[in-house]
């Protein structure tokens, strides 16, 4: 199972949404896609589910075209958008039978529902209204919807909104357990989400890719220096002085008598700061090195 997206514009008048998007997302693999609000994410995931259709270019799911064969499309994935709508006058099982009895599945219907409620974490909430329900409780019914057919296919737009930090833990685990099997392509702004859980990232702005890699050489895409340090001194210092240090190039103080200390070289710099405020007698108060992330690769490809 897969999704392979070839040269797709999306037009709205004049106003390009996508323009000419490539990729691919592979079977047993979680995909980021992540971009700025108005980037065209949630565009692209409403193509691929054929919610909309696409101006032009080709979408495959499991070697099924989007455009012709749209309802096999359909039965394939499941599909949890952005506003996550549901019925709030149902009640929690009244509203995953309903579901279910769509897609038809030919396995039964109390199974497929009790699974699903295990599964999801909703057995304390199955017998209440949906309208009833906390947001986070809301947001979980609608991943059991998205997830009752067993889907070879999992397109999620914003699945942990709402959501308190342990049931993030909870459904980022349970996205990690489906993505063993499934095609999953997870849309988010939580840039620790997508560290957390996806193997690869695909970056989009303005309607165009700027970035698709797997998640370890995302960090490469931006040059930086080879070393960052975040130093603290319990006393003031020249910033002179901190150029000194073998192998540094800048220092930027970033509040009083903290600073970032950038390098080249592969050798660790921080024995040599150390070095240095022993010989200035300078406390240091922490002195760490500070890791590449992927909201600072997302600011820098995003930004106007």
């Amino acid at each position: 199972m897969s999704i392979v997206v070839q040269g797709v514009t999306k037009l709205y008048g004049e106003q390009k949404a996508l323009n000419n998007i490539s990729f691919e997302v592979k079977t047993g693999e979680i995909v980021g896609f992540i971009g700025p609000n108005g980037a065209g994410k949630s565009t692209m995931m409403k193509i691929i589910t054929g919610f909309i259709p696409a101006s032009s270019g080709q979408i495959l799911v499991n070697d099924r075209e989007v455009g012709t064969d749209n309802l096999e499309v359909r039965k394939e994935i499941g599909y949890l958008p952005e506003n996550n709508p549901l019925y709030p006058e149902m009640y929690v099982r009244e509203y995953l039978g309903f579901v279910a009895s769509i897609y038809n599945t030919g396995v039964s219907k109390k199974k497929l529902i009790d699974n699903i409620i295990e599964l999801t974490g909703l057995i304390p909430e199955q017998k209440k209204k949906i309208g009833s329900l906390s947001k986070g409780y809301r947001q979980r019914v609608g991943l059991a919807q998205a997830l009752i057919h067993n889907p070879g296919v999992l397109i999620l737009d914003e699945a942990t909104t709402g959501l308190d930090p342990n049931q993030i833990v909870e459904i980022r685990n349970l996205i990690k357990e489906a993505g063993k099997e499934k095609t999953v392509m997870l849309s988010t702004h939580i840039m620790q989400e997508v560290e957390a859980i996806c193997d690869r990232v695909i970056i989009i702005d303005k309607g165009i890719i700027v970035a698709n890699e797997e998640k370890s050489k995302i960090y490469s895409v931006i040059k930086r220096p080879k070393q960052v340090i975040h130093v603290e001194f319990e006393n003031d210092i020249k910033e002179a002085l901190l150029l000194e240090i073998a192998n540094v190039n800048t220092v930027r103080q970033i509040k009083k008598n903290t600073w970032l200390i950038e390098a080249e070289g592969d050798e660790d710099i921080r024995p040599l700061i150390f070095n240095f405020a022993v010989k200035n007698n300078l406390t240091v108060l922490s002195l760490q090195k500070q890791e590449s992330n992927l909201e600072e690769v997302f600011r820098h490809l995003t930004k106007e």
